[in-house]
C-alpha cells in the first residue's frame, strides 16, 4: 500500500509539510501551553501521549480524506511552530480551516500567512467552495486571521461543550464566466 504523499507548501517566512518524528517534543511543549489550547475542544492541555496521538491522527487524516493540517515550520531556524491547515474529520461542522500556533509565535503574522495559504490550496487544489473557521467567541486572535481572510461570522453552535462561532470564508466561484 502506498502512502499519500503530504504536499510541501512554502511562503515567504514558513513551510507547510507533513508532521514528521521530530514534531514529537517541541509539538507536545506547544500542546501543554495552556494559553495555547484555551480555545481548542475543551480547552484543557495535553499530555505528551495526548499530543502524539494527536499528531497521528491529523496525519491519517491525510491517509482517510486527501488533505489535512501541516506542521508549521519557520523557514529561517526549522523550528516547528504550530499547526494549520485543512481539516475535515467525521461529526465536524463542515470543511475547515484551522491554525494553531505556540505562544511564542503569537502576533508575527505567521497564523495569516499560513492560513492564506491553507485556503490558496483549498480553492485551487481541492476545489472547495464552502469552506469555514470553527473560532471560540472570545479567541480575537483567531476571529482577526478569518476577518481578514474575508470570512464572515455566519452562525453559532455547541462544539465541545461550549459556544463557538463559525466563519464562513466567501465563495469565489459563481459558475459564471
Amino acid at each position: 500500500m502506498a502512502l499519500l504523499e503530504i504536499p510541501t507548501l512554502e511562503t515567504e517566512r514558513l513551510v507547510l509539510r507533513g508532521f514528521e518524528q521530530r514534531d514529537e517534543v517541541p509539538y507536545a511543549e506547544m500542546m501543554s501551553h495552556p494559553e495555547v489550547t484555551a480555545f481548542l475542544s475543551t480547552g484543557a492541555p495535553l499530555s505528551p501521549l495526548e499530543a502524539w496521538r494527536q499528531m497521528a491522527m491529523m496525519l491519517g487524516h491525510w491517509t482517510l480524506r486527501g488533505f489535512g493540517i501541516w506542521a508549521v515550520e519557520e523557514r529561517s531556524t526549522g523550528r516547528l511552530i504550530g499547526r494549520i491547515g485543512c481539516f475535515e474529520p467525521v461529526g465536524w461542522p463542515g470543511f475547515e480551516i484551522g491554525y494553531v500556533l505556540g505562544r511564542d509565535a503569537w502576533g508575527q503574522g505567521y497564523a495569516l500567512e499560513a492560513a492564506r495559504a491553507s485556503l490558496r490550496y483549498a480553492r485551487d487544489v481541492l476545489n472547495r467552495d464552502d469552506i469555514l473557521s470553527v473560532i471560540r467567541p472570545a479567541n480575537s486572535g483567531s476571529i482577526r486571521v478569518a476577518t481578514t481572510l474575508g470570512a464572515v461570522r455566519a452562525e453559532s453552535i455547541e462544539f465541545f461543550g461550549a459556544p463557538a462561532d463559525l466563519y464562513r470564508y466567501p465563495k469565489l466561484r459563481t459558475g459564471l464566466k
